[in-house]
């Protein structure tokens, strides 16, 4: 008999795939090392905790759960329609927004096509595109940011995708509303661009891109966000596209039906309204940006400038091994070595006795 071997018989771009490493979770650390009062600053999560007015609109939602969820989210698609203006034919919903981003690739991409992405961007890009067998082009980064015109000399007839994050993770860079409307313009339409906007809420109103308003113009523009960073909704799985109709219409042909459960949906409509809670959300993440740039101004340690919620710090040569002995110190943190940042470490911003204690931790070891 034939031995048994799943790994031949997986497609070829999964048998050397290496999967996504979220970042450690504080019951792992708790069992790992036996200490408690952990303070978990590695995935970008929103300090605040569930809204009050989502907690209460979830216990309501409970006695409904023995029943399947709104297949098309038609509640909550109204409502973001109505926000941004857009109609509801031209929104995907997932399961968070890297639901929708490997939504977008299995749609649109094949073994035959390129995709394109900046070095240090969005580790999901480059995986997507493996798993589905595409060749990935991974332009060299600009200052730890997108190049646009490598990016731009980079598409060939191949090219089927670009991934672009803004704010970009695990950076924080930020490409302004001039660069960005300047490279959709010279981007041919047979490419479709991808502008992850997962971090949309943490920039300033006046240095925001129109980019839903851009895809009348650009119908290869697609818009993707979360209620997982700002909106304080990681734990339940939130995100979505705003797209050209025809676009929406071939992604929810591939998309599960029930890929938002009925309290994802009913949170993400509650907090869509909730604008005390964003507001404090985002004057938090201001305080606690401030806080840790202070401390590694007055540390002399050199980091990358972020507009998202978290701060990418350049700690040398040791950063696995100061990484670690923040761990023993109940401070969890994010190494980015994987990025190609090995001397790196990404802080997630967090409320200030938490960003306090990275900060403790870390002038300890700087001693």
């Amino acid at each position: 008999m034939t031995e048994f071997n799943a790994k031949a018989l997986a497609n070829p771009g999964i048998r050397t795939l290496s999967p996504y490493q979220a970042g450690k979770p504080i019951e792992e650390v708790e069992r790992e090392l036996g200490i408690k009062n952990i303070v978990k600053l590695a995935s970008n999560e929103n300090p605040l905790g569930l809204s009050a007015k989502v907690k209460g609109a979830l216990q309501d939602a409970l006695s409904g759960l023995a029943r399947y969820p709104d297949a098309n989210g038609f509640y909550l698609k109204t409502k973001l329609a109505e926000k941004f203006g857009v109609h509801t034919n031209q929104i995907t919903l997932g399961n968070g927004s890297n639901d929708v981003l490997e939504l977008l690739a299995r749609t649109f991409v094949n073994e035959t096509h390129e995709v394109i992405f900046a070095q240090h961007a969005f580790v999901v890009y480059p995986l997507v595109t493996q798993a589905i067998g595409a060749k990935g082009v991974a332009v060299p980064a600009k200052n730890y940011g997108h190049d646009l015109p490598a990016m731009l000399a980079a598409i060939t007839p191949k090219t089927r995708m670009i991934f672009i994050a803004n704010p970009n993770n695990p950076t924080g860079t930020f490409l302004t509303k001039e660069e960005l409307a300047e490279f959709i313009a010279q981007v041919p339409q047979n490419v479709l661009v991808v502008l992850d906007e997962a971090y949309y809420e943490y920039v300033s109103e006046a240095k925001r891109a129109p980019s839903v308003e851009w895809i009348a113009q650009y119908p290869n523009l697609i818009v993707s966000r979360t209620f997982s960073k700002a909106y304080g909704l990681a734990g339940l799985r939130a995100g979505y596209a705003i797209t050209h109709p025809d676009i929406a219409d071939l992604m929810n042909r591939v998309r599960q039906p029930f890929n938002m459960n009925s309290l994802s949906l009913r949170a993400a409509e509650v907090v869509l309204d909730d604008q005390e809670y964003l507001a404090e959300s985002i004057r938090v993440n201001a305080d606690g940006m401030a806080q840790l740039v202070q401390f590694c101004e007055q540390s002399g340690l050199n980091y990358i400038p972020s507009h998202g919620n978290f701060l990418t710090i350049e700690v040398g040569s040791e950063a696995a091994e100061i990484y670690q002995q923040l761990l023993r110190a109940g401070v969890i943190v994010r190494p980015v070595a994987g990025y190609q940042l090995p001397n790196h470490l990404r802080v997630s911003i967090g409320l200030p006795a938490e960003n306090q204690a990275f900060i403790d931790a870390m002038a300890n070891l700087l001693k």
